[in-house]
């Protein structure tokens, strides 16, 4: 009965086991089906050849080796019989060594092994999603940022370059003319490509900083454009401090570049806070050169080049490297994308605008370090989601990261960079992410998003250098005033002046009595004095050595910048300051 057992149960099983016989006559075998499913003989039961008219039909699969019980058995052609004859049974010797079989299941069919599907390595499972960036290398992202004057025409050049580089259609630009043309406001359609709301396009003033991008051959830019008035200085700070690049725009119309450059004007004070946050390269733009009062004049080109230069160097930008002037009219887009015209303004032949800024070299971005991120905006959009651009290191979707001063868990869900989806970004970039497990009202601006692993220092007494620009009056302990540090604003008051510094030498004032430093009472316009600040609550901050970026700040007070500095250590570190 098992020998029977196994046997069907390698073919084709009955439809009940009650109907079972346990003798099986040579009759009902030859009357089996020849189109039944193939089988593999058992090598303890004796072959079986089935009888019909013609030629024995053997599978192709059964000229191979088998495997049947752990046994390599090759299967034998059987020989045709006629009809009258019962086949010859062949002789089958036993199997000393091998026990019989039970009820135990047989081993089924032996079949080519299933060739393994590829899969990928396991370390490559586990790296972060940097590592699975498009083989197709992105194009390098410069932030820039328009500063200068009020008037200047700063958001007419830049909705004149969204214009020229496809990113606003012309049906766009003629219902944007038409609307200005009904409020007698003709001039002004191309600023509203980044004047978005109403009270900036009703009083012809950019408040907040507009956003835009842009793509070159061989770049991709974010716009930036600051607010020129100097109501609004500290929203120009917030842009200065996102961006790589400056494009101090001047007026070249008469009047309008003494008002602008001098004592008062924020022409002087852009320049400054702009080297102050961080920009590296500065683009002077001498706009309105098409101006009635000046139409192309060189004198007029050189006599602004010759009065800013000086100070811009005092800025600490380098005229060789950091610096670059060219004439443009932001209304007409002269010399913004097409080369001037020989005939209207010879006396030029350097790079247009867009040119030089694609020819712009790559700056250096640290990438690869603990990633830093300071939050200039918040808002909600089916989620919560932060702006702002990242100083340091890489984020990739559904990573975890930490949110200081508050120590918050997030995840980021998505990542959007310049209003389309990525699943990274690097140092550099200005992205928008949206966060899970936290909620809008947990986040302000200067909150910085951090590595777990590596979190942003906290503190609320600091150690500086400090220049002073311009004051009044003096600085002595006690005095208060407002800091400007990445995006965060805070309160903060002098504790305590360390030591002056020589201009000159840049080394600390010594007594040539006693071989000590001079610890000054007070601080006055031009002096550079080491200070302690006490802040008004504690903030994420860095010490410059580590974080350029979380490490320059600006002192205002009563809407005047007075002071631009650096910090040197953080509070933990000031017991071990040495005044030597």
């Amino acid at each position: 009965y098992n020998e029977y057992k196994s046997y069907l149960s390698m073919s084709v099983e009955p439809e009940s086991w009650e109907d079972f016989e346990e003798t099986v006559p040579k009759q009902q075998l030859s009357n089996l089906n020849i189109n039944a499913s193939e089988f593999v003989p058992n090598v303890f039961a004796q072959p079986f050849v089935p009888k019909f008219g013609g030629a024995v039909f053997t599978p192709p699969q059964q000229q191979q080796q088998q495997q049947t019980n752990g046994h390599q058995v090759p299967v034998k052609q059987p020989e045709i019989v006629d009809d009258n004859k019962q086949a010859e049974e062949p002789e089958v010797k036993p199997v000393a060594t091998e026990p019989a079989v039970t009820n135990e299941k047989p081993a089924p069919v032996a079949a080519p092994p299933p060739q393994p599907k590829p899969t990928e390595p396991a370390p490559e499972q586990v790296k972060p999603k940097r590592a699975t960036k498009p083989k197709v290398k992105r194009k390098d992202n410069i932030n820039i940022v328009f500063i200068g004057h009020v008037d200047a025409g700063k958001s007419t050049i830049g909705g004149h370059l969204l214009y020229l580089t496809g990113q606003v259609d012309k049906r766009t630009l003629e219902k944007f003319e038409k609307e200005a043309k009904e409020m007698n406001r003709e001039s002004w359609y191309l600023s509203w490509a980044l004047d978005t709301n109403d009270e900036e396009r009703d009083k012809g003033k950019t408040v907040e900083v507009g956003r835009g991008f842009f793509e070159t051959e061989n770049k991709r830019f974010t716009l930036l454009d600051a607010p020129g008035h100097r109501c609004f200085v500290s929203n120009m700070i917030g842009g200065a401090a996102q961006a790589d690049v400056g494009v101090l725009v001047i007026s070249a119309r008469k009047g309008e570049f003494e008002t602008g450059f001098d004592r008062g004007g924020q022409t002087r004070e852009h320049a400054m806070l702009a080297k102050t946050a961080g920009v590296k390269k500065l683009i002077v733009l001498i706009n309105k050169m098409d101006d009635p009062s000046v139409e192309w004049d060189p004198e007029r080109y050189n006599e602004i080049k010759n009065r800013l230069s000086p100070f811009l160097k005092q800025c600490n930008f380098n005229p060789k490297s950091d610096l670059i002037f060219m004439p443009a009219s932001g209304l007409t887009g002269a010399n913004l994308k097409q080369p001037l015209d020989p005939k209207v303004c010879p006396w030029y032949t350097g790079p247009t605008f867009l040119k030089y800024l694609d020819d712009l070299p790559c700056f250096q971005r640290t990438s690869d370090g603990p990633f830093r991120l300071s939050v200039v905006e918040k808002y909600k959009d089916m989620g919560t989601m932060v702006m702002g651009k990242i100083i340091s290191g890489t984020v990739t979707k559904n990573q975890t990261l930490t949110i200081m001063p508050n120590k918050d868990s997030v995840q980021v869900m998505d990542i959007l960079i310049d209003d389309e989806e990525s699943d990274w970004a690097e140092s550099g970039d200005n992205v928008k992410l949206k966060l899970k497990n936290i909620e809008e009202e947990d986040i302000s601006a200067g909150f910085v998003l951090c590595s777990p692993d590596n979190l942003c220092r906290i503190a609320d007494t600091v150690l500086v250098q400090i220049q002073i620009v311009e004051l009044k009056n003096i600085i002595a302990p006690g005095f208060n005033c407002i800091m400007h540090i990445h995006s965060a604003i805070q309160e903060v008051s002098f504790k305590e002046l360390v030591c002056s510094l020589d201009k000159k030498t840049g080394k600390r004032k010594m007594d040539p009595r006693t071989q000590t430093p001079i610890r000054p009472r007070c601080a006055k316009e031009g002096d550079v004095v080491y200070a302690k600040l006490q802040l008004s609550s504690a903030i994420c901050i860095e010490a410059f050595s580590d974080y350029q970026q979380m490490g320059r700040f600006v002192l205002r007070e009563e809407g005047k910048t007075i002071a631009i500095g650096k910090v040197l250590k953080i509070s933990e570190k000031l017991n071990s300051v040495s005044t030597n």
